[in-house]
């Protein structure tokens, strides 16, 4: 069954098909040119694979672009990440949570296999990376930002060059956070952290080698505390918020006279509006490396992916964080800008997709096959706009977090349609919603005549997941 499309989706395919359409038409056309006349243009072709640059936020909501009808955020440079590449409208992670998700992009695997099931869960260094198996294949690899794995940074095999920081047990701070560069900490007083990352990331790019390259940079904004550089500090500070969904717009008016929330007393309103400038900061760094490219001349054949690990409830549900299986932790943005190797620039893809086909997806790129211990696919298909049929559902799991965290133990199942919860260990009952009706999951349909037509279908789904999870460990 084909998903019914949300507003949100709607404006989205009404804004993508009004911008720069001649520009995109023409640009399709050169780019298949270019390809005919330098084979090494070609979708990983044989004489030049194609430079790679994964771009990953922290936290970022996926309805909160420009192009996706918010009414003021300004990200004009992942806007045109959009109008000239891939957007997957549909695009989750598996685990609503830092760690687990940033450690599913990286190896293509789900949580239960990769073991960093949580915040608190180490990194097993036998764990195998997309970067190392790139690296095989003839990649220069560079992992620069957030890694947020409890305990020292690991020794990531496979990767010439690693910054990354341990400030704050990984979590880093948005100013003056130290890094450590190649295994030496170094000070970085009166950086701010997003454009000091970049900086690093732009000196890769222009390292002069014949080999093609794989940067992972890995942002720790928008993540919360939500301090924006001082130049975009008051960016929004006089925008209505009424553009909000209903349960979070509400949860907002009760709350703009303070909340304690990490042990601070804070202006909900205030807050959201400094997380949006701290996508505007991101967007920033973005436009930085996508001009870089330009300058050097290989643009045209280096894909640019753009992500975040998961997605953010901000009132929402009456929570603010994400950990709960609800859509708008789930949901994450993901778009693809490769303008030698995609077919139709400027479309979204309705295509389920989720973290850990990200792996595989740059595999498949550089020519490479998957590992067999990956448990994401290859999106390379919908990329080149085939009609195929890639994902009917997905299993999200959450695993015991600790205080100050109060969310059980979750597994889900996210069909095209429907999103059904069970809460493990836990009174709290199972709850089911119709997502094509009821994207903000305000109408639970447990024990209602239409929740009892389609439980049949979903339960049973759900426990083949836990069965074979269950047999992968």
């Amino acid at each position: 069954m084909k998903p019914v499309a949300t507003k949100k989706e709607k404006q989205l395919h009404a804004a993508l098909s009004r911008r720069d359409v001649l520009k995109g038409a023409g640009y399709a056309a050169a780019a298949g040119m270019m390809s005919g006349l330098l084979p090494g243009l070609s979708f990983a072709g044989k004489e030049k694979k194609p430079n790679i640059v994964f771009i990953l936020s922290d936290d970022h909501r996926w309805d909160h672009f420009g192009v996706m009808g918010h009414p003021w955020i300004q990200t004009p440079n992942l806007d045109r990440l959009a109008n000239e590449g891939v957007m997957f409208s549909n695009a989750f992670c598996t685990t609503a949570l830092c760690s687990p998700s940033r450690a599913s992009f990286i190896s293509g695997q789900y949580a239960h296999k990769h073991g960093v099931i949580n915040n608190l869960a180490q990194w097993d260094e036998q764990n195998v990376t997309v970067l190392e198996l790139l690296k095989q294949r003839g990649y220069r690899t560079g992992f620069i930002g957030k890694w947020h794995m409890p305990g020292p940074l690991p020794e990531l095999r496979g990767v010439d060059q690693f910054i990354s920081f341990t400030h704050k047990t990984g979590q880093g701070s948005h100013f003056d956070c130290p890094l450590v560069i190649d295994g030496v900490e170094t000070e970085r007083k009166g950086k701010y952290l997003a454009e000091d990352l970049t900086d690093f990331a732009l000196d890769f790019i222009r390292k002069e080698n014949d080999d093609p390259f794989c940067l992972y940079l890995a942002h720790k904004a928008p993540h919360y505390p939500f301090n924006p550089p001082p130049e975009l500090e008051d960016l929004y500070k006089d925008k209505p918020i009424d553009h909000l969904p209903k349960s979070a717009h509400h949860r907002f008016a009760g709350m703009v006279n303070g909340e304690v929330y990490g042990g601070v007393l804070w202006n909900v309103e205030a807050k959201y509006k400094k997380y949006c400038s701290l996508i505007t900061s991101v967007d920033q760094q973005v436009g930085r490396v996508m001009d870089e490219l330009e300058r050097l001349g290989v643009a045209d054949n280096t894909i640019v992916i753009y992500s975040t690990d998961n997605g953010y409830l901000m009132g929402d549900k009456g929570h603010f964080d994400k950990r709960w299986a609800h859509e708008r932790a789930l949901r994450i943005p993901f778009i693809v800008r490769y303008p030698a190797g995609l077919k139709n620039p400027g479309r979204i893809s309705e295509e389920m997709i989720l973290n850990v086909d990200l792996a595989p997806t740059l595999l498949a790129m550089a020519g490479a096959p998957a590992s067999s211990e990956m448990d994401g696919k290859s999106i390379k298909p919908l990329l080149l706009n085939k009609t195929v049929a890639f994902r009917e559902s997905f299993h999200y799991e959450f695993f015991k977090d600790f205080p100050p965290y109060t969310v059980p133990e979750t597994d889900a199942v996210r069909t095209r349609r429907h999103l059904y919860i069970e809460f493990n260990n836990s009174r709290r009952k199972a709850e089911l919603y119709d997502i094509t009706k009821d994207p903000e999951n305000l109408h639970d349909l447990m024990g209602t005549p239409e929740g009892q037509k389609v439980l049949p279908g979903l339960k049973p789904l759900l426990d083949d997941y836990r069965r074979a999870r269950k047999n992968a460990a």
